[in-house]
């Protein structure tokens, strides 16, 4: 059984909705077992992410970096670093922020370089702009909120919530984007595990 563990952080709640919809597109895939912890939770059971074949990530975006639950994790993590204990394993990344940009990409990167530090093997997108909402592609406002990738992101999911609370925000679009890269992290990772 190949192991995908979430882990994120979320303030609000619009980050969490976004780590459910990766879990739950990693859960989907035949022969994933997928699991789901918040910064706090994985903070205690560090260890049990040992037995993890991907890890992914998840952050809101604040004043343009990720937030500060997320980096304490990342920081209490780096123990797993003297040890190369997560290297090799897939990593990935998701985050949310109130705007389409909010600066969303430094977390990305951010999250990106943890898993680099650690030797993991990083997990893009893998999906073009707007697949499903092409004709939005060409009009000044751009594809609406049921677009998967409607901000074009490669490094991960970004999700824009602006000032709407959950479960209203984020959009349709940005929830299935992040659960169907869950289901290509977890692909990857049972093609990995061989």
């Amino acid at each position: 059984m190949t192991k995908v563990f979430t882990v994120y952080h979320s303030k609000y709640g619009h980050t969490k909705l976004q780590a459910e919809a990766v879990n739950r597109g990693a859960a989907g895939v035949p022969g994933v077992e997928a699991v789901l912890m918040t910064t706090e939770e994985a903070t205690a059971r560090l260890d049990d992410l040992d037995a993890a074949d991907a890890i992914v990530f998840g952050s809101p975006t604040y004043m343009g970096s990720m937030s500060a639950d997320m980096k304490a994790f990342l920081e209490v993590a780096s123990k797993k670093w003297f040890t190369h204990a997560w290297k090799d394993k897939v990593a990935g990344a998701f985050t949310n922020s109130s705007g389409f940009s909010g600066d969303k990409l430094n977390t990305l990167v951010g999250l990106m370089i943890n898993a680099m530090q650690h030797g993991m093997i990083y997990v893009s997108v893998g999906m073009l702009p707007a697949p499903n909402d092409q004709d939005g592609m060409t009009t000044l406002a751009g594809p609406g909120p049921d677009a998967h990738n409607r901000v074009s992101s490669s490094v991960g999911p970004m999700a824009s919530s602006f000032n709407v609370r959950p479960p209203e925000a984020p959009g349709k679009g940005d929830l299935e984007t992040a659960e169907m890269y869950g289901a290509r992290v977890a692909g990857v990772a049972i093609k990995l595990r061989g």
